[in-house]
């Protein structure tokens, strides 16, 4: 049977409760979420039994070696948490174009920065949880170490990353192969696959609250691996990292108001694109031009987001100038009719989780993490399950660059959660992972809900564009033919991509705040689920 072709349309419908809800891309990640819920968790405990329960049921996209970043709004006002881990004390520019480098490479120990994830999970549930890291973590623990059946699309995933890292040459991915492998071949949808690995260090993570992974056993083996290896990553250098709580940024858009996290993310180009938009009609558009316009707001907002985004200590402009209207009307003022070539940005891809979650008593998180391209950087820690991420290789090695490789610093940051509110009150978390669409993906999901007045559900199931470079923009192969026809007349270099994996995949969660009931969309294009009670 095969488990990717579905030859009869299907479809979603809205979730709704009241309760309590979990939004995730893998199933049995939503039902441990659901889980910590019924044994007395907050929207926080749930949302970390989720992301664990991903490393385990998911980890194409994610993993204990990972970053994380968070949304969440608990007690009725809004948290920010960038868990985002700085490049290596002893790494330079200098150090890699040593080693024969003239652009940082994407695999191996040189892209590895410092993980993030446990002590996000950590810093969550200290400050906001309810019960215990090591409880909470339970149902992924108990996945990675009993197994469970492999789902469709995260088998097709890890065919396509075995096929990537059979290719790289070296003892340091041999590791990968002795973890992610059964037999020396990938899992096929229905195979089990288990980790006892990765179950006992989770059930370190939580007894230590982190800790072994900065300062104890499991960071011992792995500044012992990066040392057998000639990486740059130290004992050190994870001992030395902390969560950073952040206030979250945003901007008013038609009667709401739509919330990202300040840089180190991209979450700044998903508001600047919004604020270009908003400058017009769009109710008084036909679709082409609707289209249009969306397409080209974005091109700009992404073309100075990646010319100046990256770790804001290094940052030489103010983020306030960017969501300035005075920005967004001249950006405005510069689309015409027809589509534009700004300066070329090229927009790889990227793999990443992305879960909301919500509780009774209204507390709800938006919550990303991500070993950045897949399972990251190809480096495994052996008897841990740890794989690592390789998110350094976005830092350029053009020293006039502001996202320049330096030692200590945090690089520009794909992954990136969302928030609605109204007034003063939540609206609810929402989402779309994926590498560099995801401020694309955000942006059309926040006009689908406000501008299209789309459901959760219809919102995600819409046809998606995806900007590539310079006048080439993607469209799903649902996306309707006479509007792709009447876009490439404007110019557009129009591409239809038969597979929906370069669109992302999201998550929504809205509540209404009279009732108090909760409607959730989950994503048509991955594995997932919404659980609810």
């Amino acid at each position: 049977m095969d488990f990717l072709h579905y030859p009869y349309p299907s479809r979603r419908m809205a979730v709704f409760a009241k309760k309590g809800m979990v939004a995730a891309s893998q199933p049995l990640a939503a039902q441990a979420g659901l889980e910590i819920l019924k044994k007395g968790g907050n929207a926080v405990d749930a949302a970390i039994a989720c992301a664990a329960a991903l490393t385990v049921v998911e980890p194409t996209s994610n993993g204990i070696g990972g970053d994380a970043f968070a949304i969440l709004w608990h007690n009725g006002r809004l948290y920010g948490m960038n868990g985002s881990g700085p490049s290596p004390r002893s790494i330079s520019v200098e150090a890699v174009k040593e080693r024969g480098h003239e652009k940082m490479p994407a695999f191996g120990v040189l892209p590895v920065t410092v993980p993030g994830v446990p002590k996000s999970w950590a810093a969550l549930s200290k400050r906001f949880g309810r019960l215990s890291l090591s409880e909470v973590l339970q149902p992924a623990i108990r996945y990675a170490r009993e197994g469970y059946p492999v789902s469709p699309t995260v088998a097709k995933n890890w065919q396509a990353a075995f096929q990537r890292y059979k290719t790289l040459e070296g003892p340091e991915f041999q590791p990968w192969f002795e973890t992610f492998t059964l037999s020396g071949k990938p899992p096929r949808a229905g195979d089990v696959w288990a980790s006892p690995d990765h179950a006992r260090t989770l059930e370190r993570i939580g007894e230590t609250e982190g800790e072994s992974f900065y300062r104890g056993e499991l960071a011992e083996k792995i500044d012992q691996f990066f040392r057998e290896h000639g990486g740059f990553l130290s004992g050190e250098d994870l001992a030395d990292f902390s969560v950073e709580w952040v206030e979250p940024v945003g901007i008013p858009y038609r009667g709401y108001h739509v919330w990202e996290l300040p840089p180190n993310g991209q979450g700044l180009v998903a508001l600047m694109a919004l604020n270009i938009v908003k400058q017009f009609p769009f109710d008084r558009m036909d679709e082409t031009e609707w289209f249009h316009h969306q397409i080209e707001a974005l091109k700009l907002a992404f073309t100075d987001g990646k010319a100046h985004i990256t770790d804001p200590a290094h940052m030489k402009t103010e983020i306030s100038q960017w969501m300035s209207e005075e920005y967004a009307k001249k950006r405005a003022s510069e689309i015409a009719s027809v589509a534009s070539d700004p300066r070329p940005v090229s927009l790889p891809k990227g793999g990443t989780v992305y879960l909301a979650t919500a509780d009774e008593e209204g507390n709800m998180v938006s919550y990303i993490q991500s070993n950045y391209m897949g399972f990251g950087s190809g480096i495994v820690i052996p008897g841990t399950g740890i794989a690592l991420q390789n998110r350094g290789a976005d830092f350029s090695l053009d020293e006039g660059h502001p996202n320049v490789l330096k030692p200590g610093k945090r690089t520009y940051h794909t992954i990136i959660p969302g928030f609605l509110t109204k007034g003063k009150e939540a609206i609810g978390p929402f989402g779309v992972m994926g590498g560099y669409m995801q401020p694309q993906g955000h942006m059309q999901v926040v006009m689908n809900l406000l501008d299209k007045h789309l459901n959760p559900q219809a919102a995600l199931d819409a046809p998606r564009w995806q900007w590539l470079e310079g006048k080439k923009v993607a469209v799903e192969h649902g996306f309707p033919g006479h509007l792709a026809k009447a876009l490439a007349r404007k110019g557009h270099r129009i591409q239809v991509f038969l597979d929906s994996d370069a669109f992302g995949r999201g998550q929504i969660i809205l509540r209404n705040p009279e009732t108090g009931v909760y409607a959730g969309g989950t994503e048509p294009r991955a594995d997932g689920m919404i659980a609810a009670w």
